[in-house]
């Protein structure tokens, strides 16, 4: 029932050979998303995020900045630190260590969430499209 927010393998920052310079999850003046604190079974204080909340803006060499958002109601669970000091993880493992946050969709509204999410098969043919389109 939760979601771990990744790269998609599509995204630039993973086709491109660009490098990471930076990774902010300062969203704002008065919100970073390293400031969520998580407590209990009922994960009070966790931050609430909308589908177009922003976790984190990730700087490449290049000078690009690349805003990753929730793309999920839900909780903020965590936030993953580790790819603030090895932003390599980020390009290196995006589906495993290199994830960028763990959100926990309402319970009444998970299955929605789900069933409106792509299969890998489907996501595939999206982006054969998108490319076949382009050329």
């Amino acid at each position: 029932r939760i979601c771990v927010i990744t790269l998609a393998e599509a995204h630039p920052l993973l086709q491109s050979g660009k490098t990471i310079k930076s990774i902010n999850y300062q969203i704002s003046a008065n919100c970073s998303r390293l400031q969520n604190k998580v407590s209990g079974k009922s994960k009070r204080g966790a931050q609430f995020l909308t589908e177009l909340a922003p976790l984190c803006r990730i700087s490449s060499s290049d000078g690009e900045e690349y805003t990753i958002y929730s793309c999920i109601r839900g909780r903020l669970i965590e936030v993953n630190e580790n790819i603030l000091s090895n932003p390599t993880i980020l390009q290196e493992k995006p589906s495993t260590e290199g994830y960028i946050a763990v959100v926990l969709p309402k319970f009444e509204e998970s299955k929605s969430i789900t069933q409106g999410l792509l299969t890998q098969k489907e996501y595939e043919e999206v982006l054969l499209k998108r490319l076949n389109s382009s050329s």
